[in-house]
């Protein structure tokens, strides 16, 4: 299985994005020095991707794959692509407030701590449906790791298409998310205008 091992503030530094966008709270004093040459339309296009990709943690082919799959579906391709990208059940854990990162969630649906309408799930891209009740399985409820999350995760704001509840170890998908309730710093049409060609 291919893992990108890439030094997260790094990968940040070079794409231009804040770390809080992935759930880590640290900040590199260092700027990224680069040459006051000019980024071309194909540069802008493929830096928004590698974004995308970087902040949802998919490599190339999934993601080409979801690319696919929102332009077969009805309305505008980039909106569609990015309700796919927060579908993911790995998203919506870090969404709920029950993983600090989008990293570490992955994981733990790896590691079977998730089950999904009553049925565990181990797939980190299952894509969830309006009326999906994603839950922390009995075995991983009683862990410090948990009540360690919680505690940070506290102050996050869960967004409106979701409904956490911490007290019963469990969130709920109210509905399917617009582009509005997506706070991802990505200009989708510049991905789509990137795989048009």
């Amino acid at each position: 299985m291919a893992v990108n091992r890439v030094p997260v503030l790094k990968r940040c530094r070079a794409l231009g994005l804040e770390p809080g966008y992935l759930g880590i709270g640290k900040t590199s004093r260092r700027q990224l020095t680069r040459s006051n040459r000019k980024v071309s339309e194909y540069g802008l296009q493929l830096r928004e991707k590698q974004k995308a990709k970087f902040i949802y943690g998919v490599l190339e082919r999934p993601f080409r794959n979801y690319y696919k799959k929102a332009d077969r579906m009805k309305g505008q391709t980039g909106e569609n692509l990015m309700v796919l990208l927060e579908r993911r059940l790995d998203n919506v854990v870090f969404r709920l407030g029950f993983a600090r990162t989008r990293r570490e969630a992955r994981q733990m649906v790896s590691h079977k701590a998730f089950s999904v309408n009553g049925k565990t799930v181990s797939i980190p891209s299952f894509l969830v449906k309006p009326g999906y009740v994603v839950e922390i399985r009995e075995k991983a409820r009683s862990s410090s790791h948990i009540k360690d999350i919680f505690e940070a995760t506290a102050d996050r704001a869960v967004p409106e298409w979701l409904t956490a509840d911490h007290d019963n170890f469990k969130g709920t998908v109210n509905e399917l998310p617009s582009r509005d309730q997506i706070d991802v710093p990505v200009d989708e049409l510049l991905i789509v205008e990137l795989y048009s060609k």
